[in-house]
């Protein structure tokens, strides 16, 4: 069958050609004179043989005595070369050049070399080279051959070089059996493994070793153990990479019962114990959740690595020990980039963001390079920090060092735009990926929607379904926020029916609170409880909560008081609920039963949640809270916001109360609403930033009418652009108005 390859073979340089007709030449002479080829040559010499240098001299020795013309030593050398981690392809290529005929072990030998230096178009060229000088492959070929593959070369060749497999006869052999299935796992043509696998005598543990390795590469970890089971049921008994490949599929399913019933075989002195298949215990039980036992493996280890050491800072990291991880991080005699990305994701699963970014800080200090998986991490600390700045400099980093920039960094990169507002370099990220999967065409989605910019959020969804990507749960829910976000009921209505009929996907709890949401924001009440009412499942407080957002805008008190009674009866010590409430009391102006409501939270303890918002200047974060005092620029931050009061005040500004609950004079209101944490934070923005440049605030709760009036105007007044990110929603003011429209 017709054979070809796709890829150009670039020759030796003229010095190496001059090089390689030197030892032509000298072996030439050699095997010209007429003293006989030695009967024993000095194999000895081999063995003791430490560097390239070395072998050089012991070959000039070989061409002077004649030697060199018996294959045995002529293997020894290719062999030396191809095998030796200082070894010589090219030294090793010009020896085995010279060679009239080589035998297929030579062939082999040099197969493996190119294998061994990750060059796998060299072997394949000089496969080919051999076929081609009729010179027919044994069992040991493609072992060889296949061994340095790369996933693109075995998804271009793999499947012709299996054709020649069976064309000489080996489809039989165990050993290109194994060859073969881990080739096809490699490219990702798993079902083409175990279609081998399957045909294969079963009879070697290196089969099933290779099967399950395939299945572990492509995260089907179910089947690998599934292998494992069959494995026992034949009575073939389990080697330490058996070991380690199952206990790591046992990790990644949080296994406990199977992972024990691998280390059985060690306790029982069926399987060795060596270094790797320690590490794998301990980063089993650690994901299953046995920190004791896994520590008591760690305590015990003879020698120790820094994957053993990583292991434990991980276990403590994903049972929410941060500062247990810490402690054995500051241990570890050896970091690398593993154990920095570990820690620091200890921090982002607590939330702690700036510990995270500061750890990154250190981890640099520490001369480590990062890693694509470090970048992620980082970029997204940066994304909830609203850390545009840091972000940017990531993103610099990542070109100017080289860091693998996938899928993954280029998702990462979309959501930590759209988290900082910037709308527009996360469409220009999204247009430059070379590859896009179902979670960058929802991070658009999702993305779009909660910078109001509902229209394209559903542009972007049609074009996703365009591209053949089937959305998911999370995929829907971005959707419907979009329609949420501008108020469009009927293509909200119309999206959540099609969510089964279309895909398959039944709506989940989530689901229904955007459709609370929706029709809640759009005054529609009684329709969004009746949706309450007849949901397949418990709602939660979330969704309770979507209604009473509703009530507040629309002041429904009678309404809200029943979500009120539903949130608190799942969560007593909601202090949201309880601030909401008397926002909506307020509003409504029932101070009595405000008054009654703020009895009933300090008889139970319930304290407001203090506003918090953060603006980054510099590349440094800054935190304000409401009527703060603390920061270094205090002064110069009240003196502008008194001024900002003023300038906004003459553009027609007016305090706006209504959701002030405390019952005090309406100028004490007036000096509550103006201590605000995101009007500290765009005095400081104002302060520290030139004219034109957009000021970027995140809060922890959602945006009161005032501020919300104050950004705008700022925005006018100020010709700056304003961008707030609240508990819901972004809210981008230009020019006087919001992306909102007022609609939140």
């Amino acid at each position: 069958m017709p054979f070809s390859l796709g890829f150009e073979i670039h020759l030796p340089s003229t010095k190496h050609h001059l090089h390689s007709s030197f030892l032509k030449k000298m072996i030439s002479m050699a095997c010209s004179q007429s003293s006989p080829v030695t009967e024993n040559p000095p194999l000895s010499l081999f063995e003791t043989c430490k560097s390239m240098y070395h072998l050089k001299q012991i070959h000039s020795r070989t061409i002077k005595t004649g030697i060199i013309c018996n294959p045995i030593i002529q293997n020894k050398i290719l062999s030396f070369c191809c095998s030796r981690e200082f070894g010589d392809m090219c030294y090793a290529r010009q020896l085995f050049d010279t060679i009239p005929e080589p035998s297929v072990f030579s062939w082999n030998i040099m197969f493996k070399g190119y294998s061994r230096i990750a060059c796998p178009k060299l072997g394949v060229s000089l496969y080919l080279e051999m076929l081609e000088r009729n010179v027919k492959p044994d069992c040991y070929t493609y072992p060889f051959l296949f061994k340095g593959f790369t996933r693109s070369v075995a998804l271009q060749l793999g499947r012709e070089l299996h054709c020649h497999v069976v064309k000489y006869g080996l489809d039989s052999n165990v050993f290109a059996h194994n060859a073969l299935i881990n080739m096809y796992s490699l490219c990702g043509l798993i079902d083409m493994a175990r279609g081998i696998f399957d045909m294969s005598c079963k009879s070697d543990v290196v089969t099933w070793n290779a099967m399950i390795s395939g299945y572990n590469r492509i995260k089907k970890y179910d089947e690998a153990r599934k292998l494992f089971d069959m494995m026992e049921e034949k009575g073939i008994l389990p080697t330490s990479v058996t070991c380690v490949s199952v206990l790591s599929a046992c990790s990644k399913l949080k296994d406990l019962e199977c992972g024990k019933r691998v280390q059985k075989y060690i306790r029982n002195g069926v399987v060795e114990v060596n270094l790797k298949v320690e590490n794998a215990l301990i980063d089993m039980y650690a994901s299953c959740g046995e920190m004791n036992v896994a520590l008591g493996i760690f305590e015990n280890m003879k020698n120790r690595d820094v994957i053993s050491w990583t292991a434990i800072v991980t276990g403590f990291v994903n049972t929410g020990q941060v500062d247990a991880a810490r402690k054995y991080f500051h241990k570890m005699p050896e970091r690398d980039h593993v154990s920095w990305t570990a820690m620091i994701d200890g921090y982002l699963r607590l939330n702690c963001y700036k510990e995270a970014l500061m750890l990154f800080r250190e981890m640099q200090t520490s001369k480590i390079k990062p890693d694509e998986f470090t970048m992620v991490s980082v970029l997204t600390a940066c994304a909830q920090l609203g850390a545009l700045e840091l972000g940017e400099w990531i993103r610099t980093y990542i070109d100017k060092n080289k860091v693998k920039n996938d899928t993954f960094v280029g998702n990462a990169l979309i959501d930590m735009y759209f988290k900082c507002g910037n709308v527009e370099m996360a469409l220009s990220i999204f247009n430059t990926l070379p590859q896009r999967d179902k979670f960058t065409w929802t991070a658009m989605v999702v993305g779009l929607a909660i910078n109001g910019c509902g229209e394209e959020a559903l542009n972007m969804f049609s074009q996703m379904l365009k591209a053949s990507v089937t959305p998911d749960e999370v995929t829907y829910v971005g959707v419907l926020s979009a329609c949420t976000h501008t108020g469009m009921v009927d293509e909200g209505k119309k999206f959540f029916a099609s969510m089964t009929a279309r895909h398959g996907i039944e709506p989940n709890i989530a689901h229904y609170g955007c459709m609370v949401d929706l029709l809640g924001k759009a005054g529609h009440l009684k329709e969004a409880h009746e949706i309450i009412k007849n949901m397949p499942m418990k709602p939660n407080s979330i969704v309770w909560g979507a209604l009473l957002g509703a009530c507040r805008i629309h002041k429904d008190a009678e309404m809200a008081e029943r979500a009120i009674e539903q949130i608190l009866e799942l969560e007593p010590n909601n202090g949201a609920v309880y601030v909401l409430q008397c926002n909506i009391y307020a509003a409504c102006n029932k101070w009595d039963k405000l008054r009654e409501l703020r009895q009933v939270m300090m008889d139970r303890g319930i304290k407001k949640t203090p506003g918090c918002s953060l603006i980054e200047m510099n590349g440094i974060v800054h935190e304000f809270v409401a009527g703060d005092q603390s920061h270094p620029q205090t002064k110069e931050i009240y003196g502008k916001l008194n001024k900002m009061t003023s300038d906004l005040k003459i553009a027609g500004y007016s305090p706006n109360t209504s959701e002030v609950f405390l019952d005090i004079a309406e100028e004490d209101k007036e000096n509550a609403v103006y201590r605000h944490s995101e009007k500290l934070a765009i005095a400081f923005g104002l302060i520290n930033s030139g004219p034109g440049v957009t000021i970027r605030i995140v809060k922890n709760l959602r945006m009161c009418i005032d501020c919300h009036h104050v950004a705008k105007l700022v925005s006018k007044v100020y010709d700056r652009e304003v961008i707030v990110r609240d508990r819901t929603r972004f809210h981008h003011f230009r020019h006087g108005s919001c992306s909102c429209k007022d609609y939140w």
